[in-house]
């Protein structure tokens, strides 16, 4: 009997979650809104509280989080990540300066304590990859000049992850000091050897794993990734850091073969642990810290335009296409609540994880809309108060600025198939 009821909660939300994922795609927005909002419905004090399935869930949604991750080190070879810390590092810095600060700053000003500030700042700090990703193809900008900033922007803030998750593992644990630092140095210490090995011996790993059968070559990439990440959990590292650097280690027809096979799964398992996050957030927290959420949405959708900007104008972009990279950039989405769940399976701070479902929801729908109108909205104020155009012809401009974004040449970047590979497709 228990078994049944399993099977039939758990097939419900699978098929919510299809026809929500298709309702998503007509209306041309990231879907994670909608997870979210069906796992509020599903969770305690939801319209439909789950019972039997609630633990299955849980553990499809741990694997969620490591098929994440390694998707997203797929996409990224160790020479790419090296060009990039070595190219952009400083754009890397300010993006953490001016929108990590302000989530640690709310999060003192809540009264929640260091630990909690080092968990919003990261909420804040991290934007989503795989929302950014799917918007740049749907507004055709992958082959625009100022694309590779935003990628480039993206790559440091998902190696940050990397270093920025043992750190927080270790916080939520309680653990000490020395404990703390020596995670951090198996950490780091792991993520070195592995882009060592990946730039020296990548090709001889690659043909190790490599198979001409797609069911042979989804067992062992599928069962290194979940070994390696149950390893690192063991040493107390982040299991999405261990499948991070299984991901960076594998390239060429192996990388492309297993995106291919995994994500199907990856979308799946991915839905389930964003319903998962929205299991754990109680629908009537939400309403006492939507104030705090939409004032820390604005305040860090502003910060990450800046950013954007900033990037562009440092690597010689044109004054639209700074503003087209700085909308881009806006949207917060599955990184965001990985962060946050470490911090609410801890039980660190009651209100963080609804606050942190606020705050996705708010800039995952705004963040389409900011990348498509941030450098019109822009060429409008300054037609208006920089002693442009007449009105009349404003309305004119806006339109003429935001058909330009659609159509901006290729001169000068990299091909759309180089693109792919420093873009991740999770959304």
């Amino acid at each position: 009997m228990h078994s049944a009821v399993l099977l039939i909660e758990f097939g419900a939300i699978i098929l919510c979650l299809g026809l929500l994922g298709r309702a998503a795609a007509r209306l041309r927005f990231s879907p994670i809104p909608l997870y979210l909002l069906a796992g509020l419905a599903f969770g305690e004090g939801g319209l439909l509280p789950l019972g039997a399935s609630e633990e299955f869930v849980a553990t499809g949604a741990e694997i969620g989080v490591i098929l994440l991750l390694l998707m997203l080190g797929l996409e990224y070879t160790a020479s790419d990540l090296v060009s990039n810390l070595k190219a952009h590092y400083p754009s890397g810095l300010v993006d953490f300066t001016l929108n990590a600060l302000p989530g640690a700053a709310a999060a003192l000003l809540l009264g929640w304590g260091p630990v909690a500030a080092v968990v919003l700042a990261g909420v804040t700090w991290i934007s989503s990859s795989g929302v950014i990703a799917k918007v740049l193809g749907d507004l055709g900008r992958v082959g625009n000049r100022e694309t590779p900033v935003i990628l480039s922007i993206l790559v440091l803030e998902d190696l940050a992850m990397a270093v920025y998750l043992p750190i927080v593992t270790a916080l939520v644990a309680g653990v000490g000091l020395a404990a703390g630092s020596v995670t951090l140095a198996i950490a780091l210490g792991a993520a070195g050897l592995v882009l060592f090995v990946a730039v020296r011996y990548g090709r001889v790993i690659s043909r190790f794993v490599s198979s001409d059968d797609p069911e042979k070559l989804l067992l062992v990439v599928l069962g290194l990734t979940i070994l390696v990440a149950g390893l690192a959990q063991q040493l107390q590292v982040s299991a999405a850091v261990g499948a991070f650097l299984v991901g960076i280690a594998l390239s060429g027809e192996v990388a492309e073969g297993a995106h291919t096979l995994l994500s199907p799964l990856r979308d799946l398992f991915a839905a389930i642990f964003f319903v998962f996050f929205g299991l754990h957030t109680d629908p009537a927290s939400i309403p006492p810290v939507l104030l705090p959420a939409l004032a820390l949405a604005v305040v860090t959708a502003l910060t990450k335009i800046a950013t954007g900007y900033w990037a562009a104008r440092r690597a010689g972009i044109s004054v639209k296409g700074r503003w087209r990279a700085g909308g881009a950039l806006v949207a917060r989405g599955e990184f965001s609540i990985v962060i946050a769940g470490l911090a609410v399976t801890a039980g660190i701070e009651p209100s963080l994880g609804p606050l942190a479902t606020a705050y996705v929801l708010i800039l995952v729908v705004l963040g389409p809309l900011t990348a498509r109108y941030t450098q019109p909205f822009a060429a409008r104020l300054a037609a208006r108060f920089g002693g442009g155009p007449r009105r009349a012809d404003v309305t004119g401009r806006f339109a003429e600025a935001e058909a330009e974004a659609r159509t901006a040449p290729e001169t000068g970047v990299e091909r759309p198939d180089d693109v792919r590979r420093q873009t991740t497709v999770a959304d």
